[in-house]
């Protein structure tokens, strides 16, 4: 009779620590170092390389099992665009977020039109695989074009103050940017 062979076969430590520090770095999105801390602390030894090592090898399946049992985004998802210089031209990030402030998508490119705007709405249904409840973005109109064509159904606000979640999300970008 043959017997599977494990996917830590061949592995100094055993499959408990090695799957605790894969899932501690995906789940809680530690650096490598802070894992190593983590175990040390609980009388493990070993090097971040390890840990890097072990996520480059077995981390996929652990990535798409968290992003499964994730909680569903909110509906109403706010979108929103900012300017980006890099290596002397003008981009724009795309960036889209839901009532709670996490972050659904971005995307980046160098236009601001309405195909650019149906790029990033095909972008974000693809990605989470439900319609929101309303739209909310600022009153470019590249946005109105676009969820006419895209998601006909979904109603749109465009009322001044209602989009800061988006604008909000936009500041760790321009902090590191002025550095």
């Amino acid at each position: 009779m043959r017997t599977s062979v494990s996917r830590y076969h061949r592995h100094r430590f055993p499959a408990e620590i090695i799957s605790h520090c894969v899932w501690l770095y995906f789940r809680f999105s530690q650096s490598f170092r802070d894992v190593e801390e983590m175990l040390a602390m609980r009388g493990v030894s070993l090097s971040y390389e390890s840990v890097r090592e072990w996520c480059l090898k077995f981390g996929q399946p652990y990535a798409n099992g968290l992003r499964r049992k994730s909680p569903r985004p909110g509906d109403r998802w706010h979108l929103d665009e900012e300017f980006l210089k890099i290596n002397g031209s003008l981009h724009y990030v795309w960036r889209a977020v839901d009532q709670d402030g996490d972050m659904l998508d971005i995307l980046v490119q160098s236009r601001r039109d309405k195909k650019a705007a149906k790029k990033f709405f095909r972008k974000l249904l693809m990605g989470l695989r439900y319609v929101p409840g309303v739209l909310i973005t600022d009153k470019l109109r590249s946005y109105s074009a676009a969820k006419a064509e895209s998601l006909p159904s979904v109603d749109h606000c465009q009322n001044k103050w209602q989009n800061n979640r988006a604008e909000n999300s936009h500041q760790p970008t321009r902090l590191r940017e002025r550095v």
